[in-house]
């Protein structure tokens, strides 16, 4: 079971393939980013359009162009992009998808839920897509990323190994 819906875990793996790619100087182009990240190049051009309209990430048309993210603009949470894709949901929504549930009206799993949902939250804010591309060692060819692995779940890897550090299991 995954936290994220594919949409936001293509958008993230794309992100840090986009951010390493351009912090070693390079734009990428559409085809080449669904690669490396093992996603359909039609899912993948609708998720990156939605992220460059949404001012996340850059890409110039032409010869010369592709997807890039300006070394000088702010860095991109983990938040940003599960928002930008996913909205707000995970962030608020009931673990049991009540719609009654509150602190008020609180659903079986409530007191519980609601502190996981906060740390993941923490979690999200606190880590940016350049630390994580920063971790990724690009390849000699220079298109392809050892050290992180594109093509599974490493958010939720993320999350876990957060929670083992601070005591949950």
């Amino acid at each position: 079971m995954s936290l994220l819906s594919k949409s936001a875990e293509y958008a993230i793996r794309a992100s840090i393939f986009i951010v390493a790619r351009s912090q070693a100087g390079h734009k990428t182009g559409l085809k080449e980013v669904a690669s490396a990240i093992g996603s359909p190049v039609f899912f993948t051009a609708k998720i990156l359009q939605g992220l460059t309209r949404q001012k996340l990430i850059s890409s110039i048309k032409g010869p010369n162009g592709g997807f890039y993210v300006d070394p000088d603009s702010r860095d991109i949470t983990l938040l940003d992009l599960v928002q930008a894709v996913d909205g707000t949901d995970l962030f608020t929504e009931c673990g049991l998808g009540m719609k009654q549930c509150s602190d008020a009206n609180p659903c079986p799993i409530h007191d519980q839920y609601k502190p996981i949902r906060e740390q993941i939250t923490s979690m999200m804010e606190r880590t940016t897509i350049q630390q994580l591309a920063r971790r990724a060692v690009m390849d000699a060819d220079g298109k392809s990323i050892r050290g992180l692995s594109l093509k599974k779940d490493y958010v939720l890897e993320t999350v876990h190994q957060h929670f083992r550090m601070n005591g949950h299991n």
